[in-house]
């Protein structure tokens, strides 16, 4: 029996991995293609697919898997720091656009309702496509990263308030504030079942799953747990991404986060990628071509208005221009629950037919050129920085404190973020009495740590003025420890021209940023990518009774080489291949003597452990001592352990003689 929708997708499926394929033959991001593909396939070019609301569907199984990944890696904690961020920047920015969006509209000659509509649908920004690029960047933890996300987080919640305001507008309802009641209500309960669910129901029902070892019913623990947390505020007339976002702080709160985020990481990538052809489905070409003027001017106009009010709403917030152009070119597109909410303007008479293939248009045409207004935006920092804007405007401001109050210093060390890494740096460097200043661009965390007496400061340190107030052309050592790798660029190349004698130690993630950040001027780079495998490897070289010191040697040649061993297809390096594996069938392990057991009171000698099983006793651990190289008279005691080196095949036998007792 044929099942249709099987057919479209195999074909959505063909379709997009010869667009993709050709996207990223001539550098397009993934997601243009897959739009491309949706309106290829759609029913207003080709018409390859023809059951489209199922494959709408399938999106909406995409968005879920977004949303419920980026609260795998939030969590409640996270949510709670940036939530001033949420309220005032989300605010700012929906307020300012639903503003213009309404006087734009009416200029136009839209009534005025309907004017207010319209400014309602493009406040809206897309969730899914920003955070999908912001992880592909590894920019989701960069300051306009979480200014973003906070905003998108507003925006969620925020729609349902539209829809409800919705009849009111087209004059069909009178209870707005029965059904601002009743919305208080649901997210009130809906707050109550997020909290006791994270901290008591979600981990003891993730450790019993995890208890039975069966990888599918642990899976099917996590999907209940995703899907039905979104059915749940689906139900209470919330959106489902901001369920599926929920489902995942819940998760989150959990000692199983990690592992869930591995099982639902191959259905994301799936399922989002027919989201992104869905919405290219909806697109009618022939409306595009035959209005090409109006939908395109529409759209630079939407995309200019959007990159604004956002920018303005980063500015209020305190935050630097450069941090204010990124995250006004995030969130210049129109959304996808834009489109939800034209649904409820059309069945309402909110908006007319022209209207809507507009709105389509122009939305479907943000989307497409995000990707690259991302991609540009440093460009259109560095030039808004060109501009004679106020110092606060450049700089941003804190309401903890500004550069300027930084003390003055010789030889001293800059660190820059005050994450993990950055507060561990500093509290060593309290420890051995070296003297530093920190720059954070987080307000919130610069007054929290300066009332406590910590050196401090608010400020974006890719900026001059900023550098120059830390006493970089003083400073002995800067050390960036921030997850911005655009930024991260930016610093060097700020500080090195500052200060030619300053020493400029770098964290990135990923090893192909190494040549570039040297080319700018660091001393040194630190790469969390290739810094974990040689911990492993230096563990597994342990594992085989490699010589410490070659292990050593081994490791400080890679770093010196900036990881030429691992980043070329063959080992060049004269240290490796004098790594030599001569105890590579030996292996060290411990025994325990449980009380009762026969063993215990007899000496080695009496035991003849070497003489039965070929394995040697290194050590005796008693207690707290360690008996090293025991005598062969030496007795063996209850509770003793066993440090015991030999072949891994007779170490097994003698553990499972031991656990019998022997004789």
């Amino acid at each position: 029996m044929e099942i249709p929708l099987i057919k479209d997708v195999v074909v959505i499926c063909g379709l997009a991995i010869v667009v993709v394929f050709v996207c990223q033959r001539i550098k397009v991001p993934n997601i243009v293609g897959f739009l491309l593909t949706g309106i290829l396939a759609g029913p207003h070019c080709l018409g390859l697919v023809k059951h489209v609301s199922e494959v709408e569907d399938l999106a909406e199984i995409g968005v879920v898997c977004l949303l419920f990944t980026i609260g795998l890696e939030f969590s409640l904690k996270n949510l709670i720091r940036i939530k001033s961020l949420i309220m005032i920047g989300g605010t700012i920015q929906v307020g300012l656009i639903i503003a213009a969006g309404t006087l734009l509209a009416y200029g136009m000659g839209i009534p005025g309702n309907m004017a207010v509509f319209f400014g309602f649908m493009l406040s809206l920004s897309s969730t899914a496509i920003v955070l999908k690029i912001l992880q592909q960047r590894t920019e989701t933890e960069s300051p306009h990263g979480k200014l973003s996300l906070a905003i998108l987080i507003f925006q969620d919640v925020i729609v349902v308030v539209m829809i409800l305001l919705s009849p009111i507008l087209a004059g069909k309802s009178s209870s707005i504030g029965m059904d601002l009641l009743d919305l208080a209500i649901k997210s009130v309960s809906i707050l109550l079942v997020v909290v006791v669910s994270a901290k008591w129901l979600a981990p003891w029902f993730l450790y019993q799953l995890a208890r039975l070892r069966n990888q599918q019913l642990f899976l099917l623990g996590i999907v209940l747990v995703a899907l039905g947390t979104t059915w749940l505020t689906s139900a209470f007339g919330l959106s489902l991404a901001l369920g599926a976002f929920i489902a995942g702080l819940i998760v989150s709160e959990s000692d199983f986060s990690e592992r869930a985020l591995g099982n639902i990481l191959p259905f994301r990538d799936l399922f989002t990628s027919f989201f992104f052809v869905s919405i290219g489905m909806l697109l009618n070409i022939s409306y595009v071509v035959q209005n090409a003027y109006l939908v395109f001017t529409a759209a630079a106009i939407v995309v200019m208005v959007k990159f604004i009010t956002a920018g303005s709403a980063a500015i209020a917030l305190g935050f630097p221009v450069r941090t204010a152009v990124l995250t006004g070119v995030a969130l210049c597109q129109v959304g996808e629950f834009a489109f939800v909410l034209s649904e409820t303007g059309s069945v309402l008479g909110l908006i007319d037919k022209d209207s809507y293939q507009l709105f389509l248009g122009l939305s479907v045409i943000t989307m497409l050129a995000t990707p690259f207004l991302i991609a540009s935006g440093e460009r259109m920092a560095s030039l808004a920085l060109l501009a004679p804007l106020p110092e606060v405007v450049r700089n941003g401001f804190s309401r903890g404190g500004s550069m300027e109050d930084a003390p003055k210093q010789n030889n001293h060390l800059i660190i820059v973020g005050f994450g993990i890494g950055g507060r561990n740096l500093s509290q060593v460097a309290s420890a051995a009495k070296i003297p530093h200043v920190i720059i954070e661009l987080n307000p919130d965390t610069v007054r929290k740590e300066q009332s406590g007496g910590l050196p401090i400061n608010y400020g974006d340190a890719s900026t001059s003025p900023v550098l120059e107030h830390a006493g970089a052309k003083q400073a002995r050592a800067l050390v960036i420890m921030i997850s911005d790798p655009s930024a991260n660029r930016r610093i060097i190349e700020t500080a090195r021209r500052m200060n030619p004698a300053l020493y400029i130690m770098v964290r990135t993630r990923f090893v192909s940023d190494i040549d570039y950040l040297y080319y700018l001027g660091a001393n040194e780079v630190v790469t969390e990518e290739y810094e974990s495998s040689i911990e492993i490897l230096a563990r597994v070289l342990r594992k085989y009774l490699i010589p410490q010191s070659d292990i050593e040697k081994f490791v400080a040649q890679i770093r010196s080489n900036h990881y030429q061993v691992f980043r070329k297809p063959v080992y060049e390096s004269p240290t490796v291949s004098d790594l030599g594996l001569e105890l590579s069938e030996t292996e060290i392990s411990s025994i325990r003597i449980d009380p009762g057991f026969p063993s215990a009171g007899k000496s080695i000698r009496e035991l003849d452990i070497r003489g039965k099983f070929g394995v040697t006793v290194l050590a005796i651990r008693r207690g707290t001592e360690l008996i090293a190289n025991p005598s062969p008279d030496e007795q063996i005691h209850d509770n003793d352990v066993l440090i015991i080196i030999g072949d891994p095949t007779k170490l097994a036998c003698l553990n499972d003689l031991f656990s019998c007792g022997i004789s």
